[in-house]
């Protein structure tokens, strides 16, 4: 609100009725300001915290019906639309002749939705000729429970690949995978768009034959207390260690670790045990892994029946640039230094059978081999330093707080408005309280 001085000025007197209209008015003024200051949203007035929280500095687009009228994405933006039950929707993507590209799309069901194991989405990226550069699918799989998932789609330049090599506008495609009863019903979106510069020298062109894929002695002990964030843009950072915190049926936790190049990941979530022992809950506890564009590597899941169980990745390799070139998806995503997603959800058929919780969540983070230098960029990233690891980001992670780099950002701006809304509505408040006890005494004094 601004501050207008003209309210404390004491050099005017009330008579008759006026105080009384006066107050009225201020005060329904003042509500009015209380409530638009206050967070909205029918989930947050039921007490239910929504299912995906958008980056705050996310940008309205709406996708065309055709190549033709395609929206356009810039690199290093973070964008939000949505998707409808049937159809494509098309986005267009400016890209040079030299640079590798990336555009994430997560989509964002809303809670209560009814969903099949085959729905899901699919984004496909095609050159100015048609010609497709990639295509990549995900679907709910057997949990059926409402929660984000992300696809990415990339354009990426090989001496191997004679297409996608030109510069010029591509197209990005984006439509729902779905039965025959899936429900016709619009999916948000979040779309971030990520450009990766050459190198300065030629390196390998084929992916390591040989890393250790052995799985390490898990680790143990009791977890330091660490709450996951609720979208990409506010991930907790976390290092290697424990980690624990309380998870809701239908909830979905976001963590990011800083990977730098060399470093291999190992990362098990787990299920504290409850009370009761009823039934059986299928596909109960997911956990996925992206890279820092965003892209799927893989994910892990487990059934429960009341006693702790967890979800463990199969090994991934070491980060190394080379990875790009391995035949498998999952090792292929390996393919760049920077901040990797760790994404838990639990299934809302959990809470039919063990009530609401909150349950016990433990993630359990190792990181094997010593950090190794860089390939050697000829340029710089968009947004920049997104495939780097900061000295911030380590101590974020040691330490909780929010990380540098690209997307460090996204938890202070997340972290000044949840702040600010609350603040400004209880600063309201307190105004009018004090308001209220000078204008009772000055009525007295009349």
């Amino acid at each position: 609100m601004r501050r207008r001085t003209a309210w404390w000025r004491p050099a005017r007197k009330w008579r008759g009725s006026t105080p009384v209209r006066a107050r009225a008015a201020i005060v329904a003024a003042l509500l009015l300001c209380a409530t638009a200051a206050l967070p909205n949203g029918p989930a947050l007035a039921a007490g239910t915290p929504d299912p995906y929280v958008f980056a705050p500095d996310a940008r309205p687009v709406t996708g065309g019906a055709s190549t033709a009228d395609a929206a356009p994405l810039a690199p290093g933006t973070t964008y939000k639309s949505s998707l409808p039950g049937d159809g494509e929707i098309h986005y267009r993507l400016d890209l040079d002749d030299t640079s590798d590209a990336y555009v994430a799309v997560t989509a964002v069901p809303a809670s209560g939705s009814t969903l099949y194991a085959g729905d899901g989405i699919e984004v496909t990226v095609r050159d100015a000729t048609g010609h497709s550069c990639s295509q990549d699918t995900e679907t709910f799989g057997v949990a059926h429970s409402p929660r984000p998932i992300a696809v990415w789609g990339t354009r990426d330049i090989s001496a191997a690949r004679t297409r996608c090599e030109t510069a010029g506008a591509y197209d990005v495609i984006v439509e729902r995978v779905s039965t025959a009863e899936s429900a016709p019903d619009t999916w948000a979106l979040e779309l971030f768009a990520v450009t990766e510069p050459p190198l300065k020298q030629a390196g390998e062109t084929s992916a390591p034959e040989t890393w250790d894929s052995a799985t390490p002695d898990p680790l143990t002990g009791e977890g330091e207390r660490r709450k996951g964030g609720s979208g990409f843009a506010s991930a907790v950072p976390v290092g290697e260690g424990a980690w624990t915190s309380d998870i809701e049926p239908g909830r979905t936790l976001f963590y990011k670790v800083p990977l730098d190049w060399g470093r291999q990941l190992h990362a098990t979530a787990e299920l504290g045990a409850s009370k009761s022992r009823d039934g059986y809950a299928v596909g109960a506890l997911n956990l996925a892994l992206y890279n820092p564009a965003r892209g799927f590597v893989d994910d892990a899941g487990a059934n429960y029946d009341g006693s702790e169980k967890s979800a463990e990745l199969d090994p991934l390799p070491p980060v190394a640039y080379e990875n790009r070139y391995a035949r498998t998806s999952r090792l292929s995503a390996m393919r760049f230094a920077g901040s990797y997603y760790l994404v838990v959800h639990l299934s809302v058929v959990v809470a039919e059978r063990y009530g609401d919780g909150p349950f016990e969540l433990t993630l359990r983070v190792r990181e094997e081999h010593s950090a190794e230098a860089g390939p050697g960029y000829a340029g710089e990233s968009e947004p920049r330093d997104v495939f780097q690891v900061s000295e911030s980001d380590r101590e974020a992670a040691a330490a909780g707080g929010v990380g540098g780099g690209a997307g460090g950002g996204g938890d202070a701006a997340l972290t000044v408005l949840a702040v600010s809304g609350l603040g400004a509505g209880t600063l309201v408040l307190v105004v009018l309280g004090v308001w209220m006890v000078v204008a009772r005494r000055r009525v007295g004094a009349l």
